[in-house]
């Protein structure tokens, strides 16, 4: 232990492979040089939640590769930096070392989490999400919901036969779009999609990079449900998500654009979405100045304005490019007002 730092460290000395995923704001794979950097406490965590880092360590064996990896759950507490915090670091590091030894190997590593505070089980939605990316990634078998959930989207069972499709049935599509004619697949059935599945489906492809085939037909189910008398904000929030990392941003930004011009986008839910999971729209100076003057406007009031702008400037992607919309003195003066209450409340006046 007095050789060995850090967590990354530790496992790889005992001869197993580590890769590494977010579980934060997305199911997303981080590189290894990335992680280790944030180990070592040199750059911020690239995805916090909740001033959090939440991420998945996949231990496998190089040696047996016929055995499934092990799975890991980790969160651990940042600093005001977005750093890891390093006491924390070294807390777990000693749980760990008094579970395993000075060693790891693979004896009592699927228990070696068991009583270690800084260990989380991810929701059930999130779980099928991760383990439809492994399942993928490993060249591994789907699961036995995927036929069922190809041919819900396919039609075949009835639009309204919705709630009989596993979750991890949809998520095994997701994370396979490109494979067995399902970009395809996706695209025409998006139309017809009830709100709830529709609502699914995106949940999974935000942590995809969706060609523009499905793209495209996610903004114009949107754009169609934004011109109602009475838009849906369910579907609303949902293409928001789906569209979040589409390959082409373009049809991503046009959207968000056309839905922070509607007087429905006040709702907490919809800046929600825009803020948590398509932040990177904000990098355009005048998406980032409608999103923060409709942000003033939310209905829930100067609590929810505080917290969404607390967490922009905690994501490193967002931060330099809010605090320079903070100082632009053309915002206008109700804008000008939420954003000096925020300041007065975080000094304590």
């Amino acid at each position: 232990m007095n050789t060995i730092a850090t967590l990354t460290e530790f496992i790889e000395s005992g001869g197993l492979s580590l890769d590494f995923s977010d579980m934060g704001r997305r199911v997303s794979s981080l590189p290894r040089e990335q992680f280790v950097a944030f180990e070592n406490a040199e750059i911020p965590y690239p995805l916090p939640l909740q001033q959090q880092a939440w991420f998945a360590l996949t231990l496998a064996d190089p040696a047996q590769r016929q055995i499934d990896p092990m799975i890991w759950f980790i969160r651990f507490p940042l600093d005001e930096q977005g750093k890891l915090s390093l006491s924390a670091r070294d807390d777990f590091m000693h749980h760990l070392v008094e579970s395993l030894g000075s060693k790891p190997d693979t004896d009592g590593m699927e228990t070696a989490l068991q009583d270690n505070p800084y260990a989380f089980q991810p929701k059930q939605e999130r779980l099928a999400i991760f383990h439809a990316r492994l399942t993928r990634n490993l060249n591994k078998p789907v699961s036995r919901f995927y036929d069922h959930a190809k041919a819900y989207f396919d039609g075949d069972l009835g639009w309204e036969q919705w709630s009989f499709i596993g979750y991890q049935g949809i998520a095994d599509l997701a994370a396979r779009f490109d494979q067995q004619g399902n970009t395809q697949r996706i695209a025409k059935s998006i139309p017809s999609l009830p709100p709830s599945p529709l609502e699914a489906l995106c949940h999974c492809l935000e942590n995809e990079v969706i060609p523009q085939t499905i793209a495209n037909a996610l903004a114009q189910r949107g754009l169609s449900n934004l011109q109602q008398d009475m838009p849906n904000p369910q579907v609303l929030s949902a293409v928001v998500r789906g569209l979040s990392q589409s390959s082409k941003t373009a049809i991503r930004d046009d959207y968000i654009h056309r839905l922070l011009d509607h007087s429905i986008s006040h709702r907490s839910d919809l800046l929600a979405a825009i803020a948590g999971r398509a932040w990177e729209a904000l990098e355009d100076s005048a998406m980032r100045h409608r999103f923060l003057e409709q942000l003033a406007d939310n209905e829930e009031g100067q609590g929810f304005f505080n917290g969404i702008l607390s967490d922009l400037l905690y994501l490193p992607a967002t931060r330099q490019a809010m605090q320079a919309s903070l100082r632009d003195p053309l915002r206008t003066e109700r804008l000008s007002q939420v954003i000096g209450t925020f300041f007065s409340q975080i000094r304590g006046e």
